[in-house]
Order: C-alpha cells, then structure tokens, then sequence
C-alpha cells in the first residue's frame, strides 16, 4: 500500500472547518435554550420544559439515549 503525503495546509483547513462546525452546533444549541429560558410567554416551568426538548431533541438527532457526565 503506497502512502500519499498529505500538505498539512489541507489539514489546517479541515481541522478548521470541523472547529467552524462545532462552534455554530453549539451556538445553534445556546441560542435555543437562552430563547427558551427568556420566554416570557412561558411559565418557569414552560421554560423548563422547553430546555428538556431541545435537549431531547439533541439526544434524537444524535441517537445517544444518556449524555457523559462532565469531566472534573
């Protein structure tokens, strides 16, 4: 098997659109809670329930069934 060597320019560019990626996921996923946490149309436990969507939603999007607990 013959080995291709790769300008590492085209992995700073792929290593910067996948960070660009990430950035709006997580941007997109903000944006959604901090709507629903400032509705004020919603009682607080409207808000709550809003936020457990968008975080249900996630889980379906992603498949995942339980998120990893946050690393200390």
């Amino acid at each position: 098997m013959a080995s291709v060597a790769i300008p590492s320019n085209v992995v700073d560019v792929i290593a910067a659109e996948m960070a660009t990626g990430v950035e709006r996921a997580v941007e997109c996923w903000m944006s959604q809670i901090d709507e629903a946490l400032t509705d004020s149309h919603l009682t607080s436990l409207g808000r709550l329930q809003a936020v457990r969507q968008i975080l249900e939603k996630y889980k379906d999007l992603t498949g995942k069934t339980r998120l990893k607990g946050r690393a200390v």
